[in-house]
C-alpha cells in the first residue's frame, strides 16, 4: 500500500469514525429529552406556570423561578455585554502588543474554564459580604456577570480577528479616524459573531446552579421577587431542589421543569440567531 491509498484510507477511517460519534451522541441527547419530555410533559398546564412553590407536589409550581431567572438573566446581560464587548475591542484594537498584554490575554483565555464553583465563592466574597447585596438577585447576576465575561471578551476578539485587514485600510484610506472605522467597520462585520459568544455564555449561564447555591439563591421562595435586593430562585436552583426530595410528584415536577428551562434557552437562542441573519443579511 503506497502513502496515497495509506492516507485515504486513513482520512476515510476518521470520517466514518466522526460520523458514528456524532450519530452516537445525538442519539444519547435524543434519549434523554425523549424520557424527560415523556415524564414532565403531562405536568405542564398554566396552574403548573402560574402557581408558587408548594410543599406539596401536586400544587407546587415555577412561577417565582420562572421569574427570577428571567430577572437574574436580564442584569446579567446589562452588566455583562457592554463590559465584555467593550473588553474585547480594547484589546484587539487599541491595546498595545506587550509582555503585560499577552499575560492579560492568556490569563482571560484560562478563566474561561475555571468551574462555576470558583466564581460562586467569589462573588460570596465580594458581592454578598464586602459590598453586603446578600442573597440578593443583585449578588446572583453580578457573579454570573464574571462567569461569562470571558467568553464573551474571547469571542468578541475572535470576531474582530476575521474582519478582513483590507476592510480597515480601505476605511483609513477614505480618512476615517480609527473610532470611526471600528464603529462602522468592525463592529458590523464582527456583531454575527460576537452574537454568537453572547448566545453561547448566557446559554451557559441559565443553566448554572452551583454559583447561585454558594452566592444565597433559594430553592424555596414564596413570592415574587420586586426588587434587585429581594432573595429569588430560578429554574436550575427548583429542579435541583425537587430532584432531591422522595415524593415521584416532585421528579414528575421537576421534569416538567425541565422541559420548561429547554424552551427558554432555544427561544433565547433562536431570536440571537434571527437577529444575527438578519445582520448579516443587512451586511450582504
Amino acid at each position: 500500500m503506497n502513502n496515497h491509498k495509506k492516507n485515504k484510507y486513513i482520512d476515510q477511517s476518521f470520517k466514518v469514525l466522526g460520523v458514528l460519534f456524532t450519530m452516537l451522541g445525538i442519539f444519547i441527547l435524543g434519549v434523554l429529552i425523549y424520557n424527560i419530555v415523556v415524564a414532565g410533559f403531562s405536568r405542564i398546564n398554566w396552574d403548573f406556570l402560574t402557581s408558587l412553590p408548594s410543599r406539596k407536589p401536586e400544587r407546587a409550581g415555577i412561577y417565582t423561578a420562572i421569574i427570577g431567572t428571567l430577572d437574574l438573566m436580564l442584569l446579567t446581560v446589562l452588566f455583562a455585554i457592554p463590559i465584555g464587548v467593550g473588553a474585547g475591542i480594547y484589546l484587539e484594537e487599541y491595546a498595545k502588543k506587550s509582555k503585560f498584554s499577552s499575560i492579560l490575554e492568556i490569563n482571560i483565555s484560562n478563566l474561561a474554564g475555571v468551574p462555576s464553583i470558583i466564581y460562586g465563592l467569589l462573588g460570596l466574597g465580594i458581592f454578598v459580604r464586602f459590598f453586603g447585596f446578600g442573597g440578593s438577585i443583585l449578588s446572583g447576576s453580578l457573579t454570573l456577570s464574571l462567569l461569562i465575561l470571558p467568553i464573551i471578551i474571547v469571542a468578541t476578539r475572535e470576531a474582530i480577528k476575521a474582519v478582513p485587514h483590507s476592510l480597515k485600510e480601505a476605511s483609513y484610506a477614505l480618512g476615517a479616524s480609527k473610532w470611526q472605522t471600528i464603529k462602522n467597520v468592525v463592529i458590523p462585520s464582527s456583531f454575527g459573531g460576537v452574537l454568537t459568544g453572547i448566545i453561547l455564555s448566557l446559554s451557559r449561564a441559565i443553566g448554572e446552579t452551583a454559583p447561585l447555591i454558594v452566592v444565597g439563591a433559594m430553592a424555596y421562595v414564596p413570592f415574587v421577587p420586586h426588587s434587585i435586593f429581594d432573595t429569588y430562585s430560578v429554574l436550575p436552583m427548583q429542579i435541583f431542589s425537587w430532584t432531591t426530595r422522595p415524593q415521584q410528584g416532585f421528579a414528575i415536577a421537576a421534569a416538567g421543569a425541565i422541559i420548561i428551562l429547554l424552551l427558554i434557552t432555544f427561544i433565547m437562542n433562536g431570536i440571537a440567531v434571527y437577529f444575527r441573519n438578519k445582520w448579516q443579511k443587512k451586511l450582504k
